[in-house]
């Protein structure tokens, strides 16, 4: 679970630097499922890169963001996270977020997001 840890730590620190596509390439496999709240689950490494990707270039401003809190067990991390940006499909947004993540071999194979709209 150490390794878990520092994993996890290490991935929450590139996104905080703003190196979320660095971040995606070093922690997430290549048959990973990714969710956001009910809609449809996407379905591998390059489909949700391309998803990461076109949610980052819509950015337009970044205010900030911080880990509130972060509970691993096992092989699952879950992360609350507090963002606050401006996207150019999205406005203005200002919302906490909790990322679940399920972890394989240093890699995460399944992640689901819970915020509201």
């Amino acid at each position: 679970m150490r390794d878990l840890k520092t994993n996890v730590d290490q991935l929450n620190q590139m996104i905080l630097e703003g190196k979320t596509l660095e971040a995606f390439e070093k922690f997430y496999a290549e048959d990973v499922v990714m969710q956001d709240n009910d809609y449809p689950a996407r379905v591998g490494k390059d489909v949700n890169r391309q998803y990461e990707e076109t949610f980052v270039n819509g950015l337009t401003e970044f205010r900030g963001a911080k880990v509130l809190n972060t509970v691993i067990s096992d092989d699952i991390a879950a992360v609350e996270w507090w963002m606050d940006f401006t996207h150019k499909d999205f406005g203005t947004r200002t919302y906490r977020q909790l990322a679940v993540q399920r972890w394989k071999n240093g890699k995460i194979v399944e992640e689901k997001f819970y915020y509201n709209n």
